[in-house]
């Protein structure tokens, strides 16, 4: 008797991101925090969309994808 694996080969992707400690967030809130002062730099103006950018570099950075620019 022979068995067939039906099971998906498709890659999963995800942005899930954790942190396992306080201390684990807020080391990478301030690297976001120093990165989204560079990218400020940049850029030459104030971002009001800081908190999306945050967003995307902390997830980026989890995944080790490049971050936002």
């Amino acid at each position: 008797m022979s068995t067939t694996d039906t099971r998906s080969t498709k890659t999963v992707t995800t942005t899930a991101t954790t942190f396992g400690s306080t201390a684990d967030l807020t080391g990478a809130l301030i690297r976001a925090a120093i990165a989204h002062g560079e990218h400020e730099k940049r850029t030459g103006a104030a971002d009001p969309n800081w908190p999306d950018w945050y967003a995307a570099y902390m997830v980026a950075e989890q995944a080790g994808a490049e971050p936002p620019l």
